[in-house]
């Protein structure tokens, strides 16, 4: 049996960024000896110092974007981590592929769609899980930097231990081969001591297929 490598993977159910990237993971899983380990991290938490800074629009979806972490947390807490991939992907395929609003009907359908109660959506609407929401926030982002956003993926570097970065941004999600050669590309570049980014501009948005 081939010992299967670790990835850890911090989304926010909200960035169509990270829902690409989660794509690929599990297309990772199925090419290469790989498990996704799946951990929250909120974007309404990362802006928290600089939202005053941010456009009006901008600040009206971090306002949203609140609810569906802390659901995805109390889940988490209530159940167990194994429950958040199954969940991300009923929320994420509602937000994004599908376009649902964020509204706690959407919530609630996506709960159900993963076998949890409905009433882990009151937890949207409220402070319970903060605490852990936010240390689940923080043991992402310290490992990359407050400049960043989601997602943010740690896998191991060549001395064994966790490297992190953000990304990789790719649309739409590879698939087969593809998957398994960016995998790879990532393993290698984690490998190397120093290396930070390598990055062009986006010219076009997320593609849901």
């Amino acid at each position: 049996m081939t010992e299967k490598t670790p990835a850890d993977f911090w989304f926010d159910p909200l960035c169509p960024w990270a829902w690409m990237t989660s794509r690929w993971m599990l297309e990772v899983e199925k090419v290469r000896p790989v498990q996704v380990r799946w951990h929250v991290m909120s974007l309404a938490v990362l802006n928290e110092p600089r939202l005053d800074e941010l456009p009006e629009k901008y600040r009206e979806g971090m306002k949203q974007a609140w609810g569906p972490v802390r659901v995805c947390v109390a889940a988490e807490q209530k159940y167990g981590s194994d429950v958040l991939g199954p969940l991300y992907t009923a929320l994420g395929t509602r937000f994004h592929n599908r376009q649902e609003p964020k509204t706690r009907e959407t919530l609630v359908a996506a709960l159900e769609e993963a076998g949890l109660p409905a009433d882990l959506a009151d937890a949207a609407e409220s402070d319970a899980y903060d605490t852990e929401l936010r240390a689940s926030h923080e043991a992402g982002i310290s490992l990359v930097g407050t400049e960043v956003g989601t997602p943010v993926i740690a896998v191991p570097g060549s001395d064994g231990e966790q490297i992190a970065f953000f990304g990789p941004v790719v649309t739409p999600a590879p698939k087969g081969e593809q998957a398994a050669r960016l995998w790879d590309g990532t393993l290698m570049v984690a490998s190397i001591p120093g290396f930070y980014e390598i990055k062009r501009t986006r010219t076009e948005g997320p593609i849901f297929d």
